[in-house]
């Protein structure tokens, strides 16, 4: 039963060819836990004949092994490769296949089924052609059969195969198959799912697999390798308009400078002119560089070098289109987005965003609306958890080219990186861009910063106190705001519960107001320090990424950050407010030290206990530093 073909050995290269001429489709496997998917994949491959004699050999003995199917063959375990995959009988990662038959070859990606793991069921589907969404017969339509079709449509695949599968186990009931067939399609219709196949299957069998079988006469639709080898999966990549990535600037000598990449969509030919974005230089295509020789056209999914006519600056992350039909330029747009990680999504919080090949700087500034995926409904919410998907808008540091995600892929999606660990957190479809960013320019002003500050005589910067409520932060902040304005320089203090009066009045206590009120306050500083004052802060501030995006939001030199390191125990001994007590009690929620986290700082410029030193020995030691470091005048 294993992999055959007279050619191998008659004629190999004639076999290659025959290969290579094949048309390819990347299809996934989703659905529920334990509806057979991975059971369907080895079935595939095992009737295709593509299994090799030590994988057929190996596959026999495992199936003893294990003992899942009695006496039989356990085609999951072809895919399921991990050791925890097989006690638990579940699919953990994405497992990637290849094999052909007479008329097309296939890449298959078993995704999981269980929740906690969509993050990878949506990285499968990412390059998908084709899903195949099994449906176990007994269980019909499950909550995660309904996200992952969602995610299907959200990641704009157009051909969905629906496998009903198990119909072993209900007799082979055409009732139960129809009666699937209408509630799916149904849901299918409103999040945009038109192209369904739907063919009851039973992949432990090989019913309706790639051959029909006698257990299900009353069914005259194709098989699901007939739909596989059959859908027409062409797309108008080649008549899109010309995308271009730039990958890696290709400079070998002094001689040659092009730029490498992938053509994501449309046709390029030499001496078409160019534009590139962001900067909107334009040039011509002075040749088309290939391994085998330079061409005279390439087109979409073609990895290339172009030589341009005229020497501009490109970079990695840039995007090369036709002049005529360029791709829009935005630094805030809304965008659907699936979170894949155990920590909300928070807005106002910094994070990575990644468009192609392009890494900025970014934030979500609006959660607008949750998606319900079992009802479609929109819910309100502050912040997204794993596995949900929301509409959100986003503002990045710099302008990205972009496209719609509806009209092409590869430039309309992007992801969501954690700046602390590189973890990718999220995952996003462009809608469209904002108009506001379009409309707003920043204003230039003669009298600047350096002129502000030149008047005062002093170098602006921002002094971030953080550390437990009762550290002695705003005490050691007042103390030093006296000694600087005695000395005749000017600053301001933000402090945590003034602002809490006026500017954040409307925030509360959560994670998600946490963010958003150092946000308010970071943007704040930053206007003070452009104002050539030297800015007090002080804030408990628990979490880094907000420090970290506060610190980013300056100039160099221009935050200094001071961790009044005072131990939590001593911080609740002085209880100077009366907060310690009432966290005890329960009477507050959210109480940093208590129900909600402090993360303390890794780089703090400075690092002031406050359990033996007195307020004004702390602003000393902090007007040392300033002197040292330059900020002060000596």
């Amino acid at each position: 039963m294993a992999h055959q073909s007279d050619l191998i050995s008659e004629d190999i290269l004639e076999y290659l060819k025959s290969q290579e001429n094949k048309s390819l489709l990347r299809f996934i496997t989703c659905g529920s836990v334990d509806d057979g998917k991975s059971t369907l994949i080895g079935r595939l491959l095992y009737d295709s004949k593509l299994i090799f004699e030590d994988q057929l050999s190996s596959l026999e003995s495992d199936s003893k092994k294990v003992g899942t199917q009695g006496g039989d063959m356990d085609f999951a375990l072809l895919v399921d490769g991990l050791a925890a995959e097989r006690e638990q009988g579940i699919t953990i990662d994405v497992a990637y296949r290849f094999f052909s038959t007479d008329k097309r070859k296939f890449i298959v990606a078993d995704t999981p089924g269980h929740e906690q793991y969509t993050r990878n069921m949506a990285t499968g589907a990412s390059n998908a052609d084709l899903a195949i969404i099994l449906i176990d017969a007994r269980k019909g339509i499950l909550t995660q059969t309904r996200r992952h079709s969602y995610i299907v449509s959200l990641l704009g695949i157009k051909h969905v195969l629906l496998a009903v599968n198990k119909m072993d186990l209900m007799d082979y009931d055409q009732k139960v198959f129809e009666e699937i067939e209408t509630d799916y399609r149904a849901f299918a219709k409103d999040i945009g799912l038109t192209d369904i196949t739907c063919v009851p299957i039973s992949a432990l069998k090989g019913d309706n697999i790639l051959e029909r079988g006698d257990n299900l006469d009353w069914y005259d639709g194709p098989t699901l390798m007939e739909v596989l080898e059959t859908v027409d999966v062409t797309t108008d990549e080649k008549s899109a308009p010309f995308r271009f990535p730039v990958q890696w600037v290709n400079r070998p000598d002094l001689d040659f400078r092009g730029f490498s990449g992938t053509i994501v969509s449309g046709t390029v030919r030499q001496g078409d002119e160019i534009v590139v974005l962001p900067s909107a230089k334009t040039s011509r295509i002075k040749c088309i560089v290939a391994m085998g020789g330079d061409l005279d056209e390439a087109i979409a999914g073609q990895a290339v070098t172009l030589v341009l006519e005229d020497e501009i600056d490109i970079s990695r992350g840039d995007v090369i289109c036709r002049k005529e039909n360029r791709a829009e330029l935005t630094d805030q747009f809304m965008a659907h987005v699936l979170w894949m990680d155990e920590e909300h999504l928070l807005p106002g919080r910094p994070y990575l965003v990644k468009i192609g090949s392009k890494m900025v700087p970014g934030m979500i500034t609006d959660l607008k609306y949750k998606v319900n995926v079992n009802s479609l409904e929109h819910e309100a919410g502050k912040a997204l958890e794993l596995n949900e998907v929301g509409v959100c808008n986003l503002s990045l540091s710099d302008q990205i080219p972009y496209d719609h995600y509806a009209d092409i892929r590869e430039t309309g999606a992007f992801i969501i990186i954690n700046r602390l660990n590189n973890n990718t957190v999220g995952v996003g479809m462009i809608d469209h861009g904002l108009r506001r960013a379009e409309n707003i320019h920043w204003q230039a002003l003669d009298v600047d910063k350096t002129s502000r500050a030149g008047q005062k005589s002093q170098k602006p910067a921002v002094l971030w106190f953080t550390g437990y409520s009762g550290s002695g932060k705003s005490t050691v902040a007042n103390a030093l705001e006296k000694k600087l304005f005695g000395r005749g320089n000017h600053t301001y203090v933000l402090d945590g519960d003034n602002v809490r009066h006026g500017l954040n009045k409307d925030l509360g206590f959560t994670d998600v107001d946490r963010v958003e009120n150092i946000r308010r306050v970071a943007e704040t500083s930053k206007l003070m320090v452009d104002a050539g004052l030297i800015t007090l802060v002080s804030f408990i501030s628990p979490f880094r990424s907000e420090r970290r995006m506060a610190r980013e939001l300056m100039d160099d030199g221009e935050f200094i950050e001071i961790f009044v390191n005072t131990p939590l125990e001593v911080c609740e001994q002085r209880d100077p407010k009366g907060l310690y007590k009432k966290a005890r009690a329960g009477e507050i929620k959210n109480f940093t030290g208590f129900d909600s986290p402090y993360e303390e700082p890794d780089d703090a410029e400075l690092n002031i206990d406050t359990t033996d030193l007195q307020p004004d020995q702390a602003a000393d030691r902090i007007i040392d530093y300033l002197e040292e470091k330059g900020y002060l005048a000596s």
